[in-house]
């Protein structure tokens, strides 16, 4: 199914949703159309471009801080699918700090790791197991919640999410 990006009136990145809600929000004149992809949607006295990004003609209170969640799918996302303690393909989240210590659950106590070196790791801190990260564990930036959410951003929204291609 083909998504859009959904902006605010001042173009900040509000959520992704669906094209056929696209399409209800243009139709309704809630949205004006800002980029569509090469697909046409039709209908029995309609025929127009699917929406790939949408504006949103009024604004919207959005909550100016907007941290992803933490779940296993986004530590794996935010660290590239790499282990961090040895750059190969990562297939388990390691707690820097062990939860058996009070290690908890947050972004900066988190890490993606492959079994070899979190099985080396075992109960342990990185420096107690003569382990370095390649890179410190922390929070996403704010539009990380669309990367984590969709796993591909299409070209289309890199402008207005001011993400490097």
């Amino acid at each position: 199914m083909r998504r859009a990006l959904v902006l605010n009136a001042s173009y900040e990145p509000l959520s992704i949703v669906s094209s056929r809600r696209a399409i209800c929000l243009l139709i309704a004149e809630k949205a004006e159309l800002v980029e569509a992809d090469d697909a046409l949607v039709r209908s029995a006295t309609l025929t127009m471009a699917s929406p790939a990004v949408i504006r949103l003609r009024y604004m919207v209170k959005a909550p100016r801080r907007r941290i992803a969640a933490v779940s296993r799918r986004a530590v794996f996302a935010r660290d590239d699918y790499r282990c961090q303690y040895c750059g190969s393909r990562a297939d388990s989240i390691d707690h820097i700090v062990p939860r058996s210590r009070g290690g908890r659950d947050v972004w900066d106590n988190l890490a993606a790791a492959c079994r070899p070196c979190n099985s080396a790791k075992r109960d342990r801190t990185p420096d107690e197991a003569g382990m370095r990260l390649i890179r410190p564990c922390r929070a996403p930036r704010a539009t990380a919640w669309i990367v984590v959410g969709g796993s591909f951003v299409p070209d289309t929204w890199k402008p207005y999410l001011a993400i490097a291609g």
